[in-house]
């Protein structure tokens, strides 16, 4: 095949940077603009119906850790793997989100998808809810600068003051399998596709969220609540 000449070549990007320019102008077009919006309102009203038809999944199975306040008016939940780096810049502002909220609902849930080191975490996490050390143990698991897998997993669990040995019968409950694999059917469900990943009110936030947003986030959520939506979130960002 002939090399392209010098004049098509230009010819080509000449095109190239007209397309580009076209369509920086028609996104500013009304009816673009009204389109966008449409399709962000199906967006919202679609995901608005999938929370609320997985109301009790999300936010009330009895396999799902929970921290914060077990009756607050919001609840916030997470879904994480803890060899996904990003998850653990997301886990220190959700703590602060926390610490910040005394009617706010942490509702932890394990999505590992990262391979089986992170599996192997994921069911030790749950299986640490037994001996009640479970947030002390995940925030460990987050906090650690490493891979995460199954001697790290071990070693955390022990300074954290886990009976290992009693850890490891306990990972073997089938139980504890299963509510991972709820986890990964809601997930679904839900088009959460990686970590982290949040579900606040009716909004499902893929992504690291900065402190300050995510307080927007749970203000509207409560405020949706009580009838009273505000539009902070939306316009701020």
């Amino acid at each position: 095949m002939s090399k392209p000449t010098p004049g098509l070549v230009i010819t080509i990007a000449l095109l190239a940077l007209a397309l580009l320019f076209f369509a920086l102008g028609a996104i500013h077009h009304p009816a673009v603009i009204d389109y966008l919006q449409q399709l962000e309102d199906r967006r919202q009203l679609a995901a608005e119906l999938k929370i609320l038809a997985r109301r009790d999944a999300l936010f009330n199975d009895p396999a799902a850790p929970t921290a914060g306040n077990p009756e607050g008016d919001v609840a916030l939940v997470t879904f994480f793997d803890y060899n996904c780096l990003p998850c653990r810049k997301a886990a220190l502002n959700i703590q602060q989100a926390i610490r910040d909220d005394r009617s706010l609902k942490l509702v932890f849930k394990e999505f590992p998808f990262l391979g089986p080191t992170s599996q192997f975490a994921a069911v030790a996490a749950l299986a640490s809810h037994k001996q009640g050390k479970y947030e002390a143990f995940h925030r460990a698991l987050m906090a650690f600068h490493g891979l995460v897998n199954e001697k790290t997993t071990l070693t955390i669990a022990a300074h954290v003051g886990l009976d290992v040995e009693q850890l490891e019968r306990d990972m073997e409950d089938p139980a504890i399998a299963d509510a991972i694999a709820r986890n990964r059917a809601l997930a679904g469900d839900l088009y959460i596709t990686g970590t982290p990943a949040l579900v606040v009110g009716d909004e499902v936030i893929p992504g690291v969220v900065e402190v300050a947003r995510l307080q927007r986030y749970i203000a509207d959520a409560r405020a949706k609540a009580n009838g009273r939506l505000s539009t902070s979130a939306k316009l701020a960002f």
